[in-house]
């Protein structure tokens, strides 16, 4: 597709009516929520991770979100081992805090392992009217407003954006836009690795809009800070079997002892004056189109239009987050920054391992739901 086309497709796509089904799908939503937002669940969720012996190594483990907002808590965080260092590390710019492990004298059999607890209940939010809220501070805004190393918010990105939003009034309107912009844009690919990149930059000089949920929510806050409205990703793993029903938004089994270590899910939040910060996940309706049985399922289909509706402002609660960090500089270690935090990462005299491997240095992440 080239470049002309491509924004000619766009402008068309911001001037069309909703796509079938959608309008059914919201007022399902709205009379018969699938949660009712008042129960709270507790997880203890462990990293374990194995080293061989290899010089001086380095381990860093993304920990649970450290804010409490109304619908997560924080519990407590403790951890074991047999490293030189263990201690927990805190960015002040993001206000995340990550675990850190370093060996300096030799041992046998190098581990660690970092065991979190936290309660949550499931998010919504009712975009048909304000509601009250705690503001965030301007500072804090303005940081959601910036460009980051692979996440342009000027040339193609903002192009696309002002067309997406061209007909749009409100900031709701222009949210609404752009989730739909996505969702009917892009693609999930399940041979990118991981959760992809984030790198909104090649996605758009390539016109490629496939990826997982690390690139296409990217891409969806790239386009929210282009035209003004802060946005963030949120880096977090689920922890539970959804109980929304689709097989594609949980974890393999229910969380009574369950490794989840490639349960890693990126989402979204979006800054509203009207509303505050509320919860987006377009990445996941194309999870549900690729993955839900039988699969590759299209836009119109009930299933997707039921979690089309849901995740324009609510998340099911069976994740955890973790920070919004991005270009994330890993504290002491000798490897360039990494563009966010939501696996575990080691270096050794050999160099970084590869998150993406558990088997390149073992780690296993376990999650069990406490009473």
């Amino acid at each position: 597709m080239d470049r002309r086309h491509f924004l000619k497709s766009s402008a068309l796509l911001a001037a069309a009516p909703a796509i079938p089904g959608f309008a059914h799908a919201q007022s399902v939503a709205a009379v018969a929520p699938w949660s009712d937002g008042k129960t709270w669940n507790s997880y203890e969720i462990t990293t374990r991770v194995e080293l061989k012996p290899d010089g001086d190594m380095r381990v860093w483990i993304p920990m649970p979100l450290s804010l409490d907002t109304d619908w997560y808590k924080g519990l407590n965080s403790s951890w074991t081992g047999n490293a030189t260092t263990m201690r927990v590390l805190h960015d002040p710019k993001y206000n995340s805090s990550l675990f850190y492990a370093e060996w300096s004298k030799p041992v046998d059999s190098p581990y660690v392992a970092l065991t979190s607890n936290f309660s949550t209940r499931d998010r919504s939010v009712d975009l048909s009217k304000p509601r009250s809220f705690e503001p965030t501070d301007a500072l804090t805004l303005e940081r959601y407003l910036e460009a980051t190393q692979l996440m342009p918010i000027n040339g193609l990105v903002r192009t696309t954006a002002k067309q997406a939003t061209r007909s749009a009034r409100t900031d709701v309107e222009k949210v609404r836009a752009l989730y739909e912009w996505i969702v009917q844009n892009t693609h999930r690919d399940p041979k990118t690795r991981g959760c992809g990149l984030g790198d909104v930059r090649a996605m758009f000089e390539s016109n490629n809009f496939g990826g997982k949920c690390g690139d296409l929510n990217a891409a969806f806050v790239a386009l929210c800070r282009s035209v003004g409205i802060p946005a963030r990703d949120v880096y977090g793993i689920r922890v539970d079997s959804s109980k929304w029903g689709y097989r594609s938004l949980g974890t393999a089994s229910a969380a009574t002892s369950a490794t989840i270590t490639g349960a890693q899910h990126c989402r979204a939040e979006v800054y509203l004056k009207t509303h505050g910060w509320v919860p987006m996940d377009p990445a996941d309706v194309r999870k549900v189109m690729l993955e839900e049985p039988p699969g590759n399922l299209p836009l119109g289909n009930e299933k997707v239009e039921l979690v089309h509706a849901k995740l324009f402002g609510a998340w099911e609660m069976n994740w955890m987050p973790m920070n919004y960090a991005h270009d994330v500089k890993l504290p002491n270690g000798k490897g360039a920054p990494i563009p966010f935090m939501m696996y575990p990462n080691a270096e050794t005299a050999a160099g970084r391992k590869d998150s993406l491997d558990p088997a390149s240095f073992k780690y296993v992440i376990t999650s069990r739901k406490l009473a």
